[in-house]
């Protein structure tokens, strides 16, 4: 029973993880966003004290069900673990705990975690890793598929799906996601649980606690038979059955070694086990993990050339190189997010904008920065402090949101199509939302003409005159970024 229990909850949290991270719609932060919250790693950036000590509690009660049933790596983990289980049969064995390498690595990843060196942070925080799994490499999957819904919808002039651009949001964490899926994967599908007993810093914290776990599976010495099947069967590799002993701080409470036991000699209790015999269940049904995790090497982006009236090819906008990197509202400054962040890719899948992407910077390595090529940071929009679980980006009401000042334009004359094509434009004037830019005279080589002039005061470095700039493929109006944000 226990381990139907345990896949029952492992579908359910996997499910409603992976619809948030792939953002489905129906505004699936708000009745799902609370399983981002109870993650460990995010909660503890968050400081968010009343989720750790319900964690820490459930270890000290259960063990480590938090790696089970809550934590999204672990339970991919499992599914590979299980593909493996078909292939060979009976194939693990007990082995020491390696404390060095536990202990060592954590005592490094909270280190650098404290002084701020993203790149470990947002490597192994698990939650981040799976969410960079379905941000990379599913969701793109997903957008083509409702795309292609999108497009059977119109041909039979219902609209119950919306276009979307399918786009690769950065090579780096596309690259990253997908040695990661391919790495866990295969140790998972060698090893079980070697990852989580090995690496990971949350299972490691938690492993302190689920030592003095009040339940826990034990043995009933006087049913067992040595037949070694609940060793061979532990994927955490933490049953010793020759000792008859359970290395707690690795158990993950998966109840294999219950099912597996013929003899009745293994009870997940608060006491030893009674003499009296149970009646073992022999059944062998089970619901299925998941759906299958294919296709993850497909194409990541529809290659679609834009078309102005049949006739002349659009080139797509560039990002230009800016001095200070543009960080969301609510994150307060480019600091606060290094320090808090854990690169889970939430606030990216949620962006509505297409604003927000991966950085590549070692800095802030895989961390959310803003740029304008295929959208502009629309001033009511606050999806992305609604959804982080960390408290990198501060939760801001749409009122907040208009005063704070993120970045400021510049105007580069040599690329304004005033000067370069004696057009007269104004675009960015138009469809500025603070009213930071108005046109004025200048004396350019064919006479006066209309050019941007800004009022960085009131600018809030939304973004919007750079993205709706004609130029091509570099704005003539683009963002800089404010070091510290400010309201204004």
């Amino acid at each position: 029973m226990l381990r139907k229990i345990r896949i029952c909850l492992q579908v359910v949290m996997m499910a409603l993880i992976t619809l948030l991270l792939l953002n489905i719609g129906f505004e699936v932060h708000n009745w799902a966003g609370w399983v981002a919250k109870i993650q460990f790693l995010p909660a503890l950036m968050a400081l968010n004290f009343g989720v750790l000590a319900v964690l820490i509690v459930c270890a000290l009660l259960f063990g480590r069900l938090y790696c089970s049933v809550v934590c999204p790596l672990g339970i991919m983990q499992d599914f590979f673990s299980w593909l493996g289980g078909k292939a060979k049969k009976n194939r693990f064995s007990y082995a020491k705990e390696n404390k060095v390498l536990r202990y060592g690595f954590l005592a490094v990843f909270v280190i650098l975690t404290i002084i701020g060196f993203a790149p470990v942070t947002t490597l192994f925080a698990p939650y981040s890793a799976y969410g960079r799994i379905v941000n990379s490499l599913f969701k793109p999957l997903y957008d083509m598929l409702n795309n292609w819904l999108a497009g059977m919808d119109a041909a039979n002039e219902r609209y119950n799906f919306t276009e979307v651009q399918v786009w690769m949001r950065s090579v780096t964490t596309f690259v990253v996601g997908l040695l990661t899926l391919l790495i866990l994967g295969f140790l998972a599908w060698r090893k079980g649980r070697v990852y989580c007993n090995s690496i990971c810093p949350v299972g490691t914290v938690l492993s302190f606690f689920s030592r003095f776990s009040l339940f826990r599976v034990r043995f009933d010495e006087s049913k067992c038979k040595k037949c070694s099947l609940c060793e061979k069967n532990c994927k955490a590799q933490a049953i010793d059955f020759k000792a008859g002993t359970v290395d707690y701080s690795r158990c993950v409470v998966c109840g294999d070694c219950l099912e597996k036991c013929k003899f009745d000699a293994l009870h997940y209790t608060a006491k030893k086990p009674v003499a009296e015999p149970k009646p073992v269940d022999d059944g062998r049904r089970s619901f299925l993990v998941g759906a299958a995790i294919a296709g993850t090497t497909a194409a990541m982006a529809q290659t679609q050339m834009k078309v102005d009236g049949g006739l002349a090819v659009i080139e797509d906008k560039k990002a230009p190189k800016r001095d200070t990197k543009i960080t969301p509202p609510g994150s307060v400054s480019a600091k606060h997010l290094q320090r808090h962040c854990t690169a889970c890719q939430l606030c990216v899948s949620q962006c509505p904008n297409n604003v927000l992407r991966p950085s590549t910077d070692l800095q802030n390595f895989m961390q959310p920065t803003m740029s304008f090529e295929r959208g502009y940071c629309r001033p009511e929009c606050v999806k992305c402090s609604h959804v982080c679980p960390a408290g990198a980006i501060k939760h801001l009401s749409r009122e907040e949101k208009t005063t704070i000042h993120v970045g400021h334009a510049v105007w580069i004359k040599e690329n304004c199509v005033v000067l370069t094509d004696g057009v007269s434009c104004g675009n960015c004037a138009r469809h500025c939302p603070t009213g930071a830019i108005q046109m004025i005279d200048y004396e350019g080589p064919n006479g006066t003409v209309q050019v941007p002039a800004v009022d960085e005061n009131k600018c809030i470095g939304c973004g919007a005159c750079e993205h709706l700039c004609p130029a091509r493929p570099f704005s003539a109006i683009y963002v800089e970024g404010n070091e510290m944000h400010h309201i204004g």
